[in-house]
């Protein structure tokens, strides 16, 4: 079983995003959406050799809850932001947000949600994997942006990539 579904998670995920790329559900679409869910994780297998171990099904449920909302928020604060700020009121920063996080897997998704919510972008990883290098759209306290990330994100992050 472990051969044909090496990442079950990832196969999944995969029928699910074709089901919403087809955007209309058919059967055939299902079946064709089961084959890539079959095919794909086989042929990166070799290249991925250890599975993410996730603690808690639940807490990653609760971490994607708390993603939506604040893209849901970023995207409202950008708007008034673009709208209603002059370019003068703006203050962009880069920001290094340290990196307790070890797990490649929790420092794509650490680096993908930052990049998601509108505002801010991931920009590059350190050689070593320990920095976060960060654009933020307006940081009066880049500080707080690092504080921000590292107990909103990475501490939930942590948690659940063991």
């Amino acid at each position: 079983m472990k051969r044909l579904f090496p990442h079950p998670y990832l196969s999944v995920l995969l029928v699910i995003v074709w089901l919403l790329l087809v955007n209309d559900f058919r059967w055939g679409s299902l079946v064709f959406g089961m084959i890539l869910s079959v095919v794909i994780p086989v042929l990166i297998a070799p290249y991925w050799p250890h599975r993410p171990t996730i603690s808690s099904p639940l807490k990653t449920l609760r971490y994607v809850a708390l993603v939506m909302y604040d893209i849901v928020v970023a995207n409202i604060e950008v708007a008034l932001i673009v709208l209603f700020k002059s370019n003068r009121a703006l203050q962009p920063a880069w920001v290094v947000v340290p990196l307790d996080l070890r797990s490649p897997e929790g420092i794509s998704v650490l680096s993908g949600t930052i990049t998601l919510t509108p505002g801010t972008v991931s920009c590059d990883l350190s050689e070593c994997g320990h920095a976060l290098l960060v654009h933020c759209l307006h940081a009066p306290d880049p500080d707080s942006v690092v504080r921000d990330i590292k107990t909103r994100y990475e501490k939930r992050l942590k948690e659940i990539f063991i």
